[in-house]
């Protein structure tokens, strides 16, 4: 968990900006929920591995004894601080589902916590970024979720990302293919989810470790290691069948080029990429949460050998809350990662000026002057001089202020002697 500076802080902000206005441009409205939600929810099994990274928050009032006497981690909380937006999200449709749209798309940017060990890109308390649609089970969803994600990595000025997509169904399809018993696929997805850091030997020796059926390592074994098993481009039918074991069923694939289709379509103005449309499809891309159920995805950039974000389809969710299976799907930028990529900037239509006054000036008139400045649209800070004024402008200039003017008494705003600071 971090502090801001002030230059750090409205860099954060600038970067945000930029996002909620392309959300917001794509046809999605921005919620807020409760940083804590009920301790059983959050550890519900839909949360996978993030569960248990989850801070609970100990029930009031109990007392050194009754800790002691707990059995449990749920006698001792009752809530909990989210570890994603996503749980929170399927518990506020299904209480405000009267309220709302059909088709519900929605925004959520805000912290969640989990108990990580810190490093550079992952911390305790970071900002997640989320976009939703729910209530659409087509395609469609999946296609403007993916264009309102390029769309803003455009406008951040990341142009060149990619995003890998793949289908769960698609994974399950494969595991029994290669023979794999039901009861052992999660545990297996786990290994396969290792692919890009231990390589195919690495990881199917991993599974033989963990007991994996033999028969079907070696299927698995000997689908990775038969030629051009990847194609990355173009996007579309043939490289995705190709990228598949034989036979893959006709719904899967149909689905994936549909997504394909209208992202090109979409995409049609932005600048040509070699490779054709910004969709590369990885059918051993896993992604860890256990709830999703269809499309998922990961954001990736040339310029870093990490995911800048994810998410995919968890159709199954809403339902856990509400009784009834309500489509959703949705797509979360990792903002701690993005930010570190955005170049710095000032807003160019903002004048920041520092007015560097005398001692002697009365208030009334700093006041004054201050207040004209920022009716005309400025952002205005008083510094007094002090005997070092390179390093107050210095501190000022990294603070993102753009122009100085010293102040003495009875000065008016036409007679301030703006100057820029470099």
């Amino acid at each position: 968990m971090r502090d801001f500076l002030p230059a750090d802080k409205a860099r954060r902000e600038r970067v945000l900006a930029v996002i909620r206005e392309r959300y917001r441009a794509h046809g999605f409205d921005e919620i807020e929920t409760p940083v804590m939600e009920d301790y059983e929810r959050l550890h519900s099994g839909l949360g996978g591995d993030n569960e248990k990274l989850a801070f609970a928050v100990l029930k009031r009032g109990m007392d050194a004894a009754a800790i002691a006497a707990a059995g449990d981690p749920a006698q001792l909380a009752d809530l909990g601080l989210r570890y994603d937006l996503t749980v929170p999200l399927a518990r506020f449709y299904a209480t405000h589902r009267a309220e709302l749209p059909t088709v519900f798309r929605s925004i959520q940017i805000a912290p969640v916590w989990r108990a990580e060990r810190p490093q550079k890109g992952r911390y305790r308390q970071f900002v997640q970024c989320d976009i939703d649609i729910i209530g659409d089970a087509t395609g469609r969803a999946e296609a403007e979720l993916v264009t309102a994600t390029l769309d803003t990595l455009d406008a951040l000025g990341l142009e060149g990302g990619t995003i890998r997509i793949n289908d769960r169904r698609a994974l399950e399809w494969m595991l029994e293919q290669f023979g794999f018993a039901q009861g052992e696929r999660p545990g297996v997805l786990i290994t396969i989810d290792k692919l890009d850091k231990l390589g195919p030997a690495g990881v199917t020796a991993e599974l033989r470790e963990r007991g994996a059926t033999s028969a079907a390592v070696d299927a698995f074994e000997a689908f990775l290691r038969r030629p051009q098993t990847m194609e990355y481009h173009p996007y579309g039918e043939r490289q995705i069948r190709k990228a598949l074991p034989a036979g893959a069923p006709d719904e899967v694939v149909g689905s994936l080029v549909a997504i394909g289709d209208a992202v090109g379509a979409a995409r049609a103005g932005a600048a040509p990429r070699p490779g054709g449309i910004p969709l590369v499809f990885d059918p051993f891309l896993v992604r860890g949460m256990g709830y999703y159920t269809g499309t998922i995805f990961e954001l990736a950039h040339p310029s870093v050998d990490y995911s800048l974000g994810g998410g995919g389809r968890y159709d199954g969710m809403i339902g856990r809350f509400l009784g009834q299976d309500v489509p959703a799907v949705g797509f979360s930028l990792g903002f701690e990662r993005i930010v570190d990529l955005v170049s710095a900037g000032e807003d160019a239509q903002v004048c920041a000026v520092v007015l560097v006054h005398d001692r002697d000036v009365p208030v009334a008139e700093l006041v004054a002057l201050k207040a004209a400045l920022v009716a005309d649209g400025a952002r205005v800070r008083l510094e007094q001089r002090t005997k070092n004024l390179t390093a107050l402008l210095g501190r000022a200039a990294a603070d993102g202020y753009t122009a100085f003017a010293t102040v003495s008494a009875g000065h008016t705003p036409a007679s301030l002697d703006l100057k820029p600071l470099s």
